[in-house]
């Protein structure tokens, strides 16, 4: 039956946990846009038919209209479920940069396509440009916080000559504390080497 591959696409989506990525179903997608491109040679061919019968496209009412019309309606219902499925994978893509960070964890990264990871890599650069130009880094603190520094335990060895924004570098080892500005030390939390210690 028409359409039911691309309504599998859709189901997918909504099933999913809200906000969360499921990996990026290449091949069922590949089968909507191949049943899209057999509807479309379908729709081609009825259209020739029926002008080589030398009928008016706009008035004639017969069966090659009407099977016209399926594949017409089929085509146009699989382009918007590719739509969805590719929109709403694409807003969690933009919501990371806000979550993560410029870099992906390897979990989340195997879940992308090419182009997804292309999207991402693009849109977080054109962030990093904006942020340049106003001077002030936008994805550490969604609440303003009380302190700028903050206390941090390494979970895992970083290593050696870290650089800082102040210019100074600094050594860490897994399990040693340091007292960092939130700014340093966030992009290490949201990747998961560093915890916060509160007090």
């Amino acid at each position: 039956m028409y359409g039911r591959k691309a309504c599998q696409l859709v189901k997918e989506l909504a099933n999913g946990e809200k906000g969360q990525l499921t990996h990026f179903n290449s091949d069922l997608f590949d089968q909507v846009i191949s049943e899209c491109e057999q509807h479309h040679l379908e729709l081609q061919s009825l259209m020739r038919k029926i002008q080589e019968e030398g009928l008016d496209l706009q008035t004639t009412k017969n069966e090659d209209h009407f099977g016209a019309l399926i594949h017409h309606l089929s085509l146009v219902r699989n382009k918007r479920c590719l739509m969805a499925y590719v929109y709403n994978r694409a807003e969690i893509i933009r919501s990371l940069i806000w979550k993560v960070g410029s870099m992906l964890p390897p979990e989340i990264q195997e879940k992308l396509s090419n182009s997804e990871e292309e999207y991402f890599k693009k849109h977080s650069a054109r962030l990093k440009v904006y942020m340049s130009r106003l001077e002030l880094e936008l994805t550490v603190d969604m609440v303003p916080p009380k302190d700028p520094y903050i206390q941090v335990r390494v979970l895992d060895d970083i290593g050696e000559g870290i650089i800082l924004s102040d210019d100074k570098t600094a050594n860490f080892a897994r399990h040693s504390i340091h007292f960092l500005k939130r700014t340093d030390a966030e992009q290490f939390i949201s990747r998961g080497l560093m915890e916060e210690l509160r007090g």
